[in-house]
């Protein structure tokens, strides 16, 4: 299992803004990340599989 960073979320989306992010978190349209510390991580089968849902 691997997990992005936020910063690996932002390349994976195409370099979408913190705030298109956030509020796309929000609304329940990306997945929650976990917190492991102070940081966010967000799992990359979860971000892959909301991506190709979305492409349908």
């Amino acid at each position: 299992m691997k997990f992005l960073t936020f910063q690996d979320l932002q390349a994976k989306l195409g370099g979408r803004s913190r705030s298109s992010i956030y509020r796309d978190l929000e609304i329940g349209r990306l997945p929650k990340p976990m917190k492991f510390g102070a940081r966010l991580y967000w799992n990359e089968a979860e971000i892959d599989a909301t991506l190709e849902a979305m492409s349908k």
